[in-house]
């Protein structure tokens, strides 16, 4: 978040807490449905953040230098940890690799909507002040390339580790995706904010740096979060742009105090909600198993057999009563199902839940499996059992690239016009071809640009048509 330093979530006004989740699938799925909510929802969390102290300087002049001191801090703070890694420190956020995944599961109603905020502001295409707020969404999405649009990487990632269910997620969670949404479809109302917000959104934050290298450590790709080191950069990246578009668009006749008075506050809006830190500080490697068997128990108190019993009652006993949980893993280590504090493959309960023959196999998602890992290979003074070290991101590439798989090659397909579409799409009746029929049927480019930015919405442009729509976007907006 903004104050890097310290990175501390500011709590939220519960009563409008509790509205983020509500409010944010609301957004996502029918964003037209009650506009007046989502104004309310931005001015209550507006009036919760005022308040709060701010560092942003008191001129224009200053930003710059501001910047550059920022950047420069973050740096001198990173090169000290690496430091402190090379001199045999731990890590500073995961203490496993579920932990690791928790996290990336933990922030993914806020990364799922990235750039959000942005979106309103399409449709200012002609005027040059918004140039530089529209570049940021456009790249944000990867300006239509699938490898590159943020949301798609991010979603990648989920359903690689088994991190689906973030749904689940408590409101806290949701708070900053909801302020990104509501703005983005509102920003009409509210450009003095989103500006604000963008300024501080896309400054460069030392977690960002710190996350990268640990999920890097696990074997994670930490390829969404090192594109941001590097495309927020404050030389020619999204926090310069952030700087320019205030300069751009700061009124040259009007109430100028007023408007910044504003941009405040949307900077600060940054800091509320949980955050980074805050999100990685609340994980409890047991309490996540508890509450995944909890969650299991739902399903699986009717499925098992009356002749497996554990301390005298049957699994569906224990699983009836969903409190029980850790009483249930507390019988099953010391039934021996459970061997604490050694590898996996000495506790039955772990091979009945792993592998292809395994007898429940595909109950547990390959994040589930992990927590369950972590969990059992940590003896309750905390001591680790020794196991295979896990090979970075970049070696498991390298070794990928040498069996001549390459992961993205998937990804790419033949352009035609502003886009070739893959064979199979050839039918007279798919959306991309109707798209490339109403663009070219457009009665003037104002007409095409907006019939493109409605479908670059948060909910709609990593599909293939919000895709190709952005491309073609893109082209018009840069011609």
């Amino acid at each position: 978040m903004l104050l890097d330093v310290t990175d501390a979530a500011v709590p939220t006004a519960p009563a409008i807490r509790e509205r983020a989740k509500a409010l944010y699938f609301s957004l996502y799925d029918a964003p037209a449905s009650n506009p007046d909510e989502a104004r309310a929802y931005v001015a209550d969390q507006v009036a919760a953040v005022q308040a709060l102290p701010s560092d942003l300087p008191p001129t224009l002049a200053e930003l710059p230098a501001w910047v550059d001191q920022r950047t420069d801090a973050v740096g001198a703070q990173y090169r000290d940890y690496l430091a402190a890694r090379k001199n045999g420190a731990p890590r500073r956020y995961f203490s496993c690799r579920a932990h690791a995944l928790y996290f990336i599961k933990a922030v993914a109603p806020t990364k799922l909507v990235d750039g959000a905020w942005l979106y309103g502001l399409l449709k200012q295409w002609d005027n040059p002040a918004y140039h530089e707020l529209i570049k940021t969404y456009l790249e944000e999405l990867g300006e239509g390339a699938p490898s590159k649009n943020h949301v798609t990487i991010y979603r990648k990632l989920l359903a690689t580790h088994g991190c689906e269910g973030w749904e689940g997620l408590s409101d806290d969670h949701f708070v900053q995706g909801a302020i990104q949404l509501a703005l983005g479809h509102h920003a009409e109302h509210f450009l003095p904010e989103i500006i604000g917000y963008n300024l501080g959104y896309e400054q460069l934050p030392l977690h960002l740096l710190i996350t990268s290298y640990e999920l890097n450590e696990f074997g994670i790709d930490p390829y969404y979060f090192t594109l941001h080191v590097t495309v927020d950069n404050a030389a020619s990246g999204h926090a310069q742009k952030a700087v320019q578009a205030l300069v751009n668009l700061m009124p040259r006749v009007g109430d100028r105090d007023a408007f910044y008075r504003r941009v405040l506050d949307g900077y600060r809006l940054n800091d509320i909600g949980a955050s980074t830190t805050s999100t990685i500080a609340e994980f409890d490697l047991e309490q996540e198993l508890v509450d995944i068997l909890a969650a299991k128990s739902n399903v699986g108190k009717n499925m098992h057999s009356d002749y497996c019993r554990v301390a005298g009652r049957s699994v569906n006993d224990w699983l009836g009563d969903p409190a029980r949980i850790p009483d249930f893993l507390a019988s099953l280590e010391q039934a021996g199902w459970i061997k604490r504090g050694e590898d996996v493959e000495h506790s039955r309960f772990w091979r009945l839940v792993h592998g292809e023959k395994a007898e429940m196999f595909g109950v547990f998602s390959a994040y589930e499996q992990q927590v369950l890992r972590d969990w059992i290979t940590t003896a309750p003074d905390g001591k680790r059992a020794k196991g295979p070290r896990a090979l970075s991101w970049r070696a498991r590439q390298r070794t990928l690239d040498n069996l001549g798989q390459d992961a993205d090659r998937s990804e790419h397909f033949p352009e035609r016009g502003l886009i070739r579409r893959h064979p199979r799409l050839e039918a007279p009746d798919n959306e991309l071809r109707l798209l490339e029929e109403q663009v070219a049927a457009a009665a003037g480019k104002q007409q095409a640009m907006e019939l493109l930015g409605g479908l670059m919405s948060p909910e709609i442009h990593h599909t293939a048509v919000g895709l190709m729509a952005t491309r073609m976007y893109t082209r018009l907006f840069e011609s």
